[in-house]
Order: C-alpha cells, then structure tokens, then sequence
C-alpha cells in the first residue's frame, strides 16, 4: 500500500475595499517588501524609508545626462558564432552537428584536410563547445580599443570551465565586421559530475572575456558634421521636457532648446559652437523631475516595490483566504489465490479545507506607504496576498499609481 499526500493552496483571496470619500493621501518615502513566494509566514521583511512622509509631491533634482541621451550618440550591438577549445570532456555530444561542421570548416581553413571517407564521423567534440558571442560598442570607439566580451553554449555542452575562445568575428546589424574576440573564459559557476550524480553552482554554460574582444572598425559619427541635436528622454514626460528646456536656456544664457514633445526636446547650436564643450555643459545641467508614480510586483520572487510618489487614498481592506489540502490513498485490491479478479489499484481521495477569518486593514488620513507595508506584515499576507490586494486597491481606485507585475 502506498500513500500519496497532495497539498495546494486554492489561491482563493477574498480583498474587500470600501471606499469613503475623504481627501487624498499623499505619502512620500519608498518601501520595498520581499514575500516569499507562496509562503505562509507570519512576518514579512521590507525595507523602510527614514524620511518623514510629507503631503506635498516635491521635484527632485537629477542632471540631464542622468534623464536623457543624446540622439545618434548610442551603443551598438555586436554578435558572432566561434568555437571554445579546451574542455575537460563538457563541450558538445556528437549529437549536435553544427559543432562538428564548424570544425571541419576551421580546420580547412588552417590547411588541415580530412579524409573523404569517414573523416567527420571519426572526430569527437567532447572539449570543445559551439557559442555565440555578443558585445557591446559604445559611441566614439576607435580601432584598437577593447571591448568586454559575453559567451554563451549554443549546444549541449555541460560546461564552458578552462575554455578558451578561438578568435572570433563579431558583426553589427549591416552585416560588416567590428571587432576580433578571443581568450580564456571566466567563469562565475561550475558543474561536477560523477557515478551519474552531478552537483551544479550558477550557471556553467555562460561566461566572460573582459577585454577579450579588439575594434577593428569604428561606427561612422563625427560631431563636426552634425549641426544639430535632440535629447531623447529615459522617461516620457511633458512637464520634464518643458522644464529641460528653460533649465538649459537659463544655464546657457541663450535661447537653444526647446521642447519637441513628451520624450524630445531639440537643439539648435550656433555653426561656430564647439560641439563636445555644448554637450559637456549641456548634459551638467540640473533639471526638475517628478518620477513616475509606479508600483512593481514581482510574483516569481515574492517582490514588491513601492516607489516614494505614490498615493494612497483613505480604504478599508478586509482579507481572508480558504486552504483546500488533497490527501490521496492508493490501496491494493487483491483477489483470493483461486479467484477470477485480477489486482487492482484503487485511489482514494479525501478533501481536508481550512477557511482563515478575515483580517481587516484600515488606512485612515495621514497614512503612508510605511502604514499600508506594516499592516500587511500584521495580517501575514503572502506574496500571491499581497498582488490581489494591490490589484483589487488600483481596480478600485485607491491605488494611485502604475501598476506593474513582473
């Protein structure tokens, strides 16, 4: 007779909110509340803000290099396809054939030719291993610099540990070659197998060449020949955009930007203007912003982030939740030695359910974002708890924020 016990939690939250109609809360200070994913606990570890929450939103002060970039002046993608060398036995099977046909290319092109028949089903890949390399170009780069490179099995290879790359082309989105990668690989994880068993530390396919890749062309961008420019925001915002541009006249003392839209506010230099000293003063500037009310939920992780701009209105929250458990029993049914029946496995299912009383939470006025992450806490909300009730809060209009789940 074997037993099996099953039990899961129905994820049946009841969240209530009753709304009355008192002014707006404002709180001020970030609160950040790690949940365990599914747990039960009845605390829940947060991170608290030490600023005093105020009613009124304030700007905050960030430079314009900090909120913007400047249009055309940008990082390019790089990617190639090479081969690591110089596994203990953790590349690639024989099974993958396009590390066997990458082989017998480098190996033609070196002058090493193999026999017609049976040359590529007498080579073992087993150290080494097909990759894709990837970098990133940033602005201004000139041949000879280096860059970071990233590796990545494109395989089934075990393990990338002790291997080192053959030196690789990296190509751009036209197609032409940026730069040469090759060198020994670092790595932040390892796998060991032995007797069939295997124990594994982060991720062992993926590593890194810092420095590993040399520019051998330079994406084409000379200031000289550009007469104008345009700041494209991170963040799309009219009242920023607006604020932008007045606060990089005032700085400059003359009449050169102005506001496009939301996300671009433009520039318009005088012919003689040394371009890389505008720039440098330009992106000094300091600017009003007002951040984006938002909310970030991360349901994998148990997660919840509360950015300090964001408002509460005056609710009541009644939370309770019901928990069904599923025993299975499977019994053996077996017939006498001379009977007719044959034996039979029959299981048996019993449903065991247990409903929490409802907890209640009530934020009056002066409540913070502090007061709502205690109050939770309190009640033992879980993480699933605790995105019902910040969705129910948005749905209901007490939440006024971005909500956003991971």
């Amino acid at each position: 007779m074997s037993r099996q016990s099953i039990s899961s939690s129905s994820g049946l939250v009841l969240s209530m909110l009753l709304l009355f109609s008192l002014p707006c809360i404002s709180s001020r200070g970030a609160a950040q509340a790690a949940l365990p994913p599914g747990g039960s606990g009845s605390e829940i570890p947060f991170l608290r803000n030490s600023a005093p929450p105020t009613a009124a939103k304030t700007a905050k002060l960030a430079r314009v290099k900090d909120v913007a970039t400047v249009e055309g002046i940008r990082d390019n993608q790089l990617v190639g396809y090479g081969l690591v060398v110089g596994l203990h036995g953790t590349g690639d099977s024989t099974q993958a054939v396009f590390p066997v046909q990458t082989l017998i290319s480098t190996l033609e092109r070196m002058g090493v030719t193999l026999p017609q028949t049976g040359g590529a089903s007498t080579l073992r890949v087993q150290n080494m291993a097909a990759v894709f390399v990837t970098a990133t170009m940033g602005p201004f780069l000139r041949p000879g610099n280096r860059l970071d490179l990233t590796i990545s099995s494109a395989g089934d290879a075990r393990s990338l540990e002790g291997g080192v790359l053959l030196m690789t082309p990296l190509y751009g989105p036209d197609g032409l070659i940026y730069a040469q990668g090759q060198g020994p690989l670092v790595l932040g994880g390892y796998e060991i197998t032995s007797n069939g068993n295997s124990k594994q530390f982060n991720h062992p396919t993926t590593g890194r060449i810092p420095d590993g890749a040399i520019v051998e062309r330079q994406v084409p961008l000379e200031l000289k020949q550009m007469h104008s420019f345009s700041l494209l925001l991170n963040e799309a915002d009219f009242r920023t955009a607006e604020r932008m541009a007045g606060a990089i006249n005032q700085e400059l003392k003359r009449p050169l930007a102005i506001a496009v839209d939301s996300r671009r506010v433009d520039l318009e230099p005088a012919a003689t203007e040394d371009m890389p000293a505008l720039l440098a003063e330009v992106e000094a500037v300091e600017v009003e912003v007002y951040p984006r009310a938002k909310v970030v939920v991360n349901e994998r992780t148990g997660t919840v982030v509360i950015g300090g701009d964001v408002r509460l209105q005056p609710v009541s929250i009644l939370h309770g939740g019901l928990t069904v458990n599923v025993v299975s029993e499977f019994q053996v049914s077996q017939p006498n030695s001379f009977g007719q029946g044959a034996t039979q496995v029959v299981q048996q299912t019993q449903l065991q359910t247990q409903d929490r009383p409802v907890s209640h939470i009530e934020l009056k006025k002066g409540a913070t974002v502090d007061d709502l992450v205690q109050n939770l806490q309190q009640i033992g909300a879980t993480a699933r708890d605790i995105i019902s009730i910040l969705q129910a809060m948005k749905e209901a209009g007490a939440l006024e924020a971005e909500l956003e789940v991971l």
